[in-house]
């Protein structure tokens, strides 16, 4: 998985900034990312604090190692009904 080279921090404070009324391309130019990065970031972490931020990040791993584990248990399932019915 990339790496992100601005942490939460550091996107979120651009963002407030951003509505500070900082122009765009000046503040994209200082931080040394594009237009679409930060439009991106602003669909995904508008409104947030860091702390929410956080929370969100930790709330999307925990998504996904219960996924995975759904989809572990969905396989022995039937890998057990296989065997059951003689299959195996």
């Amino acid at each position: 998985m990339k790496r992100n080279r601005h942490t939460e921090d550091q996107t979120i404070s651009t963002l407030k900034a951003n509505e500070r009324s900082v122009s765009i391309a000046g503040l994209v130019r200082q931080n040394g990312v594009t237009e679409q990065t930060n439009y991106r970031s602003k669909a995904k972490y508008s409104g947030m604090e860091v702390s929410e931020a956080k929370r969100l990040r930790e709330l999307e791993a925990e998504n996904g190692r219960l996924k995975k584990l759904l989809t572990e248990t969905a396989l022995d399932n039937v890998a057990h009904k296989e065997m059951v019915s003689g299959k195996w």
